[in-house]
């Protein structure tokens, strides 16, 4: 299908005469990167789209509105950021905190802000390997 990502990327790279190779060097990827996305393997991040888009002069929407597959990675790579914060590990480490704040003294609540502080920075890590462990 010619209106994939990865064959208008080609077009576009030989179109200013350009090598894999030279591209990948302007975008400060690998040229297995390229590769990837050329024969529609994988995607480039929002950020090497950007700059794709700035290099070749066409629009990011040029680029992805007839490539399906794209649009749901990017959609799915949003939705991830959302569930950042509405992560449980957030609210719960939250919690932590205030309760340390003002209901405890001392190393007690020095205590649960510290475990408040870890379980925000590190609860969804923590619950993948533990899902990872028992899979």
């Amino acid at each position: 299908m010619d209106d994939e990502f990865g064959n208008k990327l080609k077009a576009l790279r030989q179109a200013e005469g350009w090598s894999q190779d030279q591209l990948a060097r302007e975008l400060n990827v690998s040229r297995q990167a390229v590769y990837k996305w050329e024969s529609n393997r994988g995607y480039p991040d929002i950020k090497n789209l950007i700059r794709i888009s700035d290099i070749f002069g066409v629009t990011i929407d040029d680029m992805i509105k007839s490539d399906k597959k794209l649009q749901n990675k990017i959609s799915i790579d949003e939705d991830e950021k959302y569930a950042q914060v509405t992560d449980p590990g957030f609210y719960i480490g939250l919690l932590l905190v205030v309760l340390g704040l003002f209901l405890f003294d001392g190393s007690l609540s020095v205590t649960f802000m510290i475990l408040g502080m870890m379980s925000i920075a590190f609860f969804t890590d923590f619950m993948k390997s533990l899902y990872s462990f028992f899979k």
